[in-house]
């Protein structure tokens, strides 16, 4: 089996942005244009599947890091993901990269379910989660194959 080094995207990968972003619409009763400036980024329910999902990448000797883009004009935002980190996946809170540019990051697997920050450019395989039915499974299975060869 090969070692891969994988980079996983938070919101809309691990964290459910999404549901955050509604819930937060239905307490004030009105649209929120830029959730992203006022949401508690440790307050966000796992995505379906991803707690299980990177445990088993885990458990498959991989190396993982999350690579997550925090606003930049929320600067609490950006502990608030390490927070997060710290509450459901805690063997990877020291291996958490805050970047704009995901196209500068070194390896194999990049799991991202957005492509406005490098992610296509991305050296390795994008994996553009959420996309054509790219769901946490999915993603472990192909996972599993490219380690099998």
């Amino acid at each position: 089996m090969n070692k891969l080094t994988i980079y996983i995207d938070m919101d809309g990968v691990l964290a459910n942005f999404s549901k955050a972003h509604q819930n937060l619409e239905k307490k004030l009763d009105k649209k929120v244009h830029r959730p992203d400036l006022v949401l508690d980024f440790s307050t966000f329910e796992p995505m379906k599947g991803a707690i299980v999902a990177v445990k088993k990448l885990e458990e498959m000797g991989h190396d993982l890091f999350i690579a997550t883009t925090p606003p930049w004009d929320h600067p609490d935002s950006w502990g608030q993901k390490r927070n997060w980190i710290q509450k459901h996946l805690p063997t990877l809170k020291r291996k958490m990269f805050l970047t704009h540019r995901k196209d500068k990051l070194k390896g194999d697997i990049l799991i991202d379910d957005s492509f406005s920050r490098g992610q296509p450019d991305f050296e390795g395989k994008w994996m553009h989660f959420g996309k054509d039915g790219m769901d946490w499974p999915y993603v472990v299975k192909v996972i599993q194959t490219i380690t099998n060869k």
